[in-house]
C-alpha cells in the first residue's frame, strides 16, 4: 500500500514534467530537492501536511501541499506564467493508482522576491483530499 501524499507527489511530479507549457519555460527543472549545482528558472516541491480525517470504513487524509516556482528574470513576468502553467496543468488532472483522488483544488499564489534581492519566487498552495482502500 503506498502512502496518499507519496503517490499524489510522484502523481504531481510526473504530470509538471509532461506539461509542455511549464517544461517550455523551466525544462526539466522540477525537483523534490535541488542539485547542488542548478540553474534558474526552476520549480520545487514545498513543504506538505497531512491530517487523518478517517469517516467509517474510509481512512482519508486532507493534504495541504507547496509548490515553488523560482526565477532570477527581471521582474516577476516569468515566474507569474510559471505558477500559472503549474496551476493549469494540475488543474487539468492528476491520477493515482493505489490510491482515491477526490480533489485537488488550488487555493493561493504568493509572490514575492526572495531575500538576495534578485530571485523571484511564486508559492502555490494545494489542497488534496485522497482515501485510502
Amino acid at each position: 500500500m503506498t502512502s496518499p501524499t507519496l503517490e499524489l507527489q510522484g502523481a504531481i511530479v510526473t504530470r509538471l514534467k509532461a506539461h509542455g507549457p511549464l517544461t517550455a519555460i523551466v525544462g526539466p527543472r522540477i525537483y523534490d530537492a535541488v542539485p547542488k549545482k542548478d540553474d534558474f528558472p526552476r520549480v520545487t516541491l514545498g513543504p506538505t501536511e497531512e491530517v487523518s480525517d478517517d469517516v467509517d470504513c474510509i481512512d482519508g487524509f486532507e493534504v495541504t501541499l507547496q509548490i515553488d516556482c523560482w526565477s532570477q528574470a527581471v521582474g516577476f513576468p516569468e515566474v507569474r506564467r510559471m505558477a500559472d502553467a503549474v496551476r493549469r496543468a494540475l488543474k487539468a488532472g492528476v491520477a493515482l493508482s493505489d490510491n482515491a483522488l477526490v480533489y485537488l483544488n488550488h487555493r493561493t499564489t504568493r509572490t514575492f522576491r526572495d531575500s538576495d534581492g534578485q530571485t523571484s519566487r511564486a508559492a502555490l498552495t494545494f489542497e488534496a483530499f485522497i482515501e485510502q482502500p
